[in-house]
């Protein structure tokens, strides 16, 4: 399997917690940062791979893994995750990959089912709208956040727009399994949008729109978490 964590980002709303560091150096829990609860799940049989950008020298330093390949995105302010993504292409074996977000704490679980589904897989939260209205004092605020999600006969058919009115079901996990077959249609996709700047999840919508993939979804009850800002912070670590 190839492993992939999408870390090049600051994460500038967590103010002066990231002045000096990246977003997934962030302490979490005894002193443990959310890039080690992540790389935790990596097996020795991994093709591991960490997409760094902001800081990366400290992502090396701090996981000392010389089993990891290393990408780094240097345009990673002007672009976004799926540009941090396509830069692994030449680190990749010919294998199915795992995507994970470099800024979600969840419960390792969900990467022990994962990795056993055949197929492209979209992991969704089900209880995603509880864990919100706790995070944010108003439902206005949460669909400012939040993104939709539309579901039918087990795939996805749009992700990544925001809320209107009803809020979904699920809300994506910021953790995707793609076939690897799937990536090199997703990389020439990828090449003729021409926007670096592009979403994962529209991203993703824009390829099942074109006809490009086709994506099921798992739907997990597990913890999980993003961290987003401080206030997401202080409500992890009140939570864990």
């Amino acid at each position: 399997m190839n492993f992939i964590i999408l870390a090049s980002g600051r994460g500038s709303r967590l103010n002066q917690l990231t002045k000096n560091k990246p977003k997934c150096l962030t302490i979490i829990n005894e002193k443990k940062t959310l890039i080690d609860y992540i790389s935790q799940n990596f097996k020795d049989s991994d093709n591991k791979i960490v997409s760094t950008g902001y800081k990366s020298n400290l992502i090396i330093k701090h996981l000392s893994d010389k089993t990891v390949n290393y990408v780094r995105n240097k345009n990673f302010s002007n672009t976004n995750m799926v540009e941090s993504l396509m830069l692994c292409k030449n680190k990749l074996k010919k294998k199915d990959l795992i995507i994970v977000y470099g800024d979600i704490y969840f419960d390792q679980k969900i990467l022990k089912t994962i990795r056993n589904l055949k197929g492209n897989i979209v992991a969704v939260n089900s209880n995603w709208l509880r864990s919100w209205k706790q995070r944010y004092l108003t439902l206005d605020k949460i669909k400012e956040d939040a993104e939709n999600l539309v579901v039918a006969k087990g795939k996805i058919k749009n992700i990544g727009d925001k809320i209107a009115r009803k809020f979904p079901k699920f809300q994506y996990m910021g953790i995707l399994k793609i076939e690897h077959k799937t990536f090199i249609k997703l990389e020439k996709f990828y090449k003729k949008l021409h926007n670096k700047k592009i979403s994962l999840t529209h991203f993703i919508d824009k390829s099942i729109k074109a006809n490009i993939a086709e994506y099921k979804y798992s739907i997990f009850k597990n913890y999980w978490y993003e961290v987003d800002n401080v206030s997401d912070l202080k409500y992890l670590k009140k939570n864990i």
